[in-house]
């Protein structure tokens, strides 16, 4: 098992920044993938970016890519979504997910998530 604890979310006006953190626990030796997704009220979750844990280019959503960065610290077991040139369209509830091996990239274990809000 994995267990993923977000953090950083909060409130910002339209045009600033946020920085999440993901810290994870457990089985983390096990972990192919990272990523981050989010939830806007009345809206289906959607992928926002990934990185794979041992290294390799991240990839992202279209929506945040140039603005969003997914970064990660091995040692310290937490991935991070620094958010730039924030907009009230950012506006959601971020889930960080891990995808272990052997699980053709599904993501099986998720944290409870951290409300983002951008004003106008």
């Amino acid at each position: 098992q994995v267990q993923l604890v977000e953090s950083g979310g909060g409130l910002v006006q339209a045009g600033g920044s946020l920085r999440l953190s993901c810290a994870a626990s457990g089985r983390t030796f096990n972990i192919y993938t990272m990523g981050w997704f989010r939830q806007a009220p009345g809206k289906e979750r959607e992928f926002v970016a990934a990185i794979i844990w041992s290294g390799g280019n991240p990839y992202y959503a279209d929506s945040v890519k140039g603005r969003f960065t997914i970064s990660r610290d091995n040692a310290k077991n937490t991935v991070y979504l620094q958010m730039n040139s924030l907009n009230p369209e950012d506006t959601a509830v971020y889930y960080c997910a891990a995808a272990p091996f052997g699980a053709s990239g599904k993501y099986d274990y998720w944290g409870q998530g951290t409300q983002v809000t951008v004003s106008s």
